[in-house]
């Protein structure tokens, strides 16, 4: 009796081995390459990163980048939240926080690359995330450590499809915190410097709230005052030269329409001696290569939030001060609102753009509507920017009390996505709100809480940097 069952079991093991490779061939006869690709172009991003582990086959097919444009023209990619720059024990972390915004999940990506780096800025372009700038400390290397340190020009590229790193060209000054904002362009665009030997004379074109382009100073009399109080003969001699610049339409059939090319601007932030910095400078994805702009307005102040919209690269200052570069045409216009939105001089605004309009996250304080012995609280409120007639107004109020001073807040299509972290008995708490504009207002909803490691420090409220990308 014994042998029978053991004959039997060898038996029916060979059976079931058969029957899995007759499947396994049918399985390779009736899924084609091309429709095994359409299956694998619905999967979720977790899921695609996963597929890659199943067999060489599935790996090469989710590796080109026909299938991820076909992902992405199919409207298969959903929005991802990166968050970086946490610190942990002390410890600049090498690890990058990112959160599935449709499965409401965080996932942990070891960056060993990005360790002992702190007070850099991040941009988020097509499938990449730029890391700009930043400090090391020299004397403990991976500490939150300024008494001793380095500012970094270098530019480093993480592509979370391939989970790789890259380095793009240096930047041409060493900048922390530098405001960065990133503009599309056609590849077939052509950057011609204009031949002008003078130096840069910060020219600008006041914009004043309420009145057409057309009729805007005839005579150009503020300008030539702004000028003339601006800079003298020895302040003409000692700065450099700067050459504008404007985008020209390529006359060819060779161009080549298929590359996503885009701009990537840096301005403002801390230099080398931790100074201010009122210089900016432009890079060209084509050719790799940083350009030098137009500094920032005179009293311009210190900028501390920008954004692209519609063409223009909008900075806001310290000082309530709203400046625009016009990235086609190479110079900065003066914005004048009036009246700015009363805020809190200790929390940072942050300029936002959602689907062509223009917003801004900033502190006030709210009354006590009135009623006796009720104090005044602090509230985040969402102004826009009517771009026509240059006036701010409310929209709406963010659900959550103002504990973090330095919120990062990121726009993507019509959704304004904020993180918020603050030490409050002895642990860091974390906040991802997500903001819907439509029409009607904003509608603000909470889509994690507290998930993030308790074990972080109270300086990544400081350090942190969040970008959003559809993978």
């Amino acid at each position: 009796y014994g042998m029978r069952e053991k004959f039997w079991r060898r038996t029916n093991r060979k059976s079931l081995e058969l029957e899995a490779a007759l499947q396994n061939k049918s399985m390779n006869v009736f899924l084609p390459d091309d429709i095994l690709e359409m299956c694998l172009l619905r999967l979720p991003f977790i899921s695609v990163m996963n597929a890659r582990l199943v067999c060489k086959k599935w790996r090469n097919l989710t590796m080109t980048p026909r299938f991820w444009r076909m992902r992405q023209e199919g409207s298969f990619q959903n929005p991802w939240v990166f968050l970086f720059g946490v610190v942990k024990d002390g410890c600049c972390s090498a690890e990058i926080h990112a959160m599935d915004v449709s499965f409401n999940q965080w996932h942990k990506i070891n960056s060993e690359i990005l360790k002992g780096r702190f007070l850099f800025s991040v941009a988020g372009i097509h499938d990449d995330v730029y890391v700009v700038g930043g400090c090391s400390s020299l004397t403990n290397f991976g500490k939150v450590d300024k008494s001793s340190f380095k500012t970094h020009k270098s530019v480093l590229v993480f592509s979370p499809l391939m989970r790789t790193w890259r380095k793009a060209a240096p930047m041409k000054h060493a900048r922390s915190s530098p405001i960065l904002g990133a503009y599309e362009i056609s590849s077939d665009c052509l950057i011609i410097r204009n031949q002008q030997t003078r130096g840069d004379r910060r020219f600008y074109r006041p914009r004043v709230g309420g009145v057409s382009d057309v009729y805007e100073d005839p005579h150009r009399l503020s300008v030539r005052r702004q000028f003339r109080y601006s800079l003298d003969e020895n302040e003409l001699t000692s700065l450099p030269s700067v050459k504008p610049y404007k985008f020209v339409k390529q006359k060819g059939e060779h161009s080549n329409k298929d590359q996503r090319r885009f701009l990537l601007i840096a301005v403002g932030g801390l230099g080398c001696w931790d100074e201010p910095l009122d210089s900016g400078e432009i890079y060209d994805s084509m050719s790799n290569k940083w350009t030098e702009i137009q500094k920032l307005p005179v009293d311009f102040g210190v900028a501390c939030s920008g954004v692209v919209c519609n063409g223009m690269f909008y900075v806001y200052s310290e000082s309530d001060k709203v400046a625009a570069y016009d990235i086609e045409k190479g110079y900065w216009v003066r914005i004048q609102t009036s009246p700015f939105p009363p805020r809190v001089h200790e929390y940072h605004p942050k300029l936002i753009c959602c689907n062509g309009r223009l917003f801004m996250l900033s502190v006030s304080w709210c009354e006590g509507e009135g009623q006796i012995g009720r104090r005044n609280k602090a509230v985040r409120k969402l102004w826009e920017l009517d771009l026509m007639y240059l006036t701010w107004t409310e929209v709406s109020t963010h659900p959550d009390s103002p504990m973090d001073w330095n919120a990062a807040f990121i726009a993507d299509k019509n959704f304004i996505f904020g993180v918020e972290m603050f030490k409050i008995f002895g642990q860091v708490l974390d906040f991802l709100t997500v903001g819907e504009v439509s029409g009607a207002g904003t509608s603000w909803s909470h889509i994690s809480r507290n998930r993030l490691p308790h074990e972080l420090d109270a300086a990544s409220c400081l350090t942190k940097s969040m970008a959003v990308l559809h993978l």
